[in-house]
């Protein structure tokens, strides 16, 4: 759905529009000259001429957007970031005008922008993906041109996936991305108004008795675990505390444990072999499966 603006954006936008076209275009020379001032004093006399009399390329470029329906004010907007962009990394040596240079920059600026804000769900996150947002259109209709309307849509899919060197499932993906659009989770989905959208989604969340049979059942684990670790030894105990029931960043290895206990790195390795089994069996007795205690 086109975005409408107020009557005073639009005045805004009208009057900006009519002061770039007027702006006086640069012979190449002086073009040049602009740029090389600006990048080699830091000229922003310069700066504002040479940006001046290209705000028509950035006008130009954003109306070629606005179908897909964000502000005209905020592409003119963002292409103007990328004229700025395109200025400060010209280079008034090589053999190109400077319009040529700054359309790239214009227009991946805007590009990024509709990307950013067309919708609430990320699009165009791959070179592909963004390849086909912005020539799936124009591919359609090209097509339609030339084999009619009813072409058959799989063969459609498959000549723009093709033309685009993309796979024909991104393709598919991509026309339901923009055919959908953004659906308020608060729209009526009843004749009187009273049903939303939001009424239909499931609650994935846990109900209140799953939280408390899982609460119930890590307290029953931790009970069973405790009295296991009773039937240890104290220096078996603190390997298995050390090694397997700290936190990620408070294990030891073999090594420091064998020097913090005075004895040797294999006589750890044994004694925590050991433990572990003496902990399984005793575990065992009140559980069958102890698969899920040690992870």
């Amino acid at each position: 759905m086109a975005y409408i603006d107020d009557p005073k954006t639009q005045a805004a936008n009208l009057d900006y529009i009519r002061t770039a076209m007027d702006a006086p275009m640069l012979e190449r020379a002086h073009e040049q000259a602009l740029a090389r001032r600006w990048l080699q004093h830091q000229d922003e006399k310069a700066l504002h001429e040479l940006i001046t009399a290209h705000n028509r390329l950035v006008v130009s470029l954003a109306s070629k957007f606005r179908h897909y329906g964000l502000p005209l004010g905020d592409l003119i907007q963002e292409g103007s970031v990328g004229l700025l962009h395109a200025a400060n990394r010209f280079d008034p040596e090589r053999d190109i005008r400077f319009s040529t240079y700054a359309a790239w920059w214009i227009r991946s600026t805007i590009q990024d922008y509709i990307l950013r804000n067309w919708s609430i769900v990320r699009t165009g996150t791959t070179a592909a993906q963004k390849s086909l947002f912005f020539n799936l259109r124009r591919l359609r209709a090209r097509i339609e041109s030339q084999s009619g309307p009813d072409v058959n849509g799989d063969d459609k899919r498959r000549l723009i996936a093709q033309e685009l060197k993309v796979d024909l499932k991104d393709v598919e993906e991509m026309e339901q991305r923009m055919g959908g659009g953004d659906k308020s989770l608060n729209a009526t989905i009843s004749v009187d108004g009273e049903d939303e959208w939001l009424a239909l989604l499931p609650d994935e969340r846990p109900n209140p008795e799953d939280i408390v049979v899982g609460m119930k059942d890590a307290s029953t684990r931790s009970r069973w675990l405790a009295e296991a670790l009773g039937e240890l030894s104290d220096r078996e105990r603190t390997i298995i505390k050390r090694r397997h029931l700290a936190s990620s960043d408070e294990t030891v290895t073999l090594e420091d444990l064998g020097k913090s206990l005075g004895i040797s790195k294999e006589r750890v390795r044994q004694l925590e072999q050991r433990a572990m089994e003496r902990l399984k069996i005793s575990i065992t007795r009140h559980v069958g499966d102890t698969s899920e205690l040690f992870v």
